[in-house]
């Protein structure tokens, strides 16, 4: 009976712990909406609870993946952290130079200035950095990075270290636009969210897809590089603004290329 228990386990002891915890909070703050969004996101909470209490995720086993044993010594770094999880692919043109925008971003301090999700990122002397960002239900996830690759004025790739709440590895390009019409900025981001899968789609349900997030990040980016400000979007709805946006951008950045 134990081995077949053991057998069931596909879910790692840090993801196991965020999900009680995640499912908790979202288990409390649906039941205290007391309407049938709120009994669903209840619901959702329960699975997660289950989810970190057995060990076993069934959306991983639909999938054959697992992150049990990945804390382990020498699995670690056994591939980029992230790899199993949530891809954003995202590109946005810029009327800047390369020179310019890689400046910019290269200073992570700068990054909070139009990355909504995050509260913070402090840098180091070693060349680390630490990182704070919002999560579901009014939370915080932390973890540190480290550069990986890095080609002045066109390139910089990161992951983050072990132990973080928040597995994630990803890279920037800045690419000349054709014609002289700016630069296309590449944004490439692999990352396990706290709960995994289902934490994933926790994050969906409350209205903070990251696709449309960093989507958004980079029009923010656009605009802070272009005329100095970000810009307002209270008001307008998320998918009209993050539809007709995106949608543009790409556009932009396919005729750039």
């Amino acid at each position: 009976m134990a081995d077949t228990e053991s057998n069931n386990i596909n879910v790692g002891d840090t993801e196991r712990k965020a999900s009680v915890v995640a499912g908790s909070a979202l288990a409390v703050y649906g039941l205290s909406r007391r309407s049938w969004g709120g009994a669903l996101l209840a619901l959702v909470g329960g699975s997660l609870i289950y989810r970190g209490a057995t060990g076993h995720c069934a959306a991983y086993q639909a999938l054959g993946t697992s992150t049990e044993g990945d804390e382990q010594p020498g699995q670690a770094n056994s591939q980029k952290p992230g790899a199993n999880g949530v891809q954003v692919r995202e590109v946005v043109t810029i009327n800047k130079s390369p020179e310019e925008l890689y400046s910019f971003w290269r200073n992570f301090e700068n990054l909070p200035k139009f990355m909504l999700h995050l509260e913070s990122v402090t840098t180091q002397e070693d060349g680390r950095s630490h990182w704070v960002a919002k999560a579901p239900l009014g939370r915080t996830v932390e973890w540190d990075a480290e550069i990986i690759n890095e080609e002045p004025n066109r390139l910089i790739a990161w992951q983050s270290l072990p132990g973080a709440d928040v597995a994630s590895a990803g890279s920037v390009r800045f690419e000349p636009a054709t014609g002289g019409r700016g630069t296309a900025v590449r944004v490439n981001l692999d990352y396990n969210p706290p709960g995994g899968v289902v934490g994933a789609t926790v994050a969906k349900l409350l209205g903070e897809e990251p696709q449309i997030q960093i989507a958004e990040d980079l029009r923010r980016f656009k605009n802070l590089m272009e005329t100095g400000e970000t810009p307002t979007v209270e008001g307008q709805p998320v998918g009209a603004r993050s539809t007709k946006g995106a949608a543009l951008d790409k556009a932009q950045a396919a005729h750039a290329a």
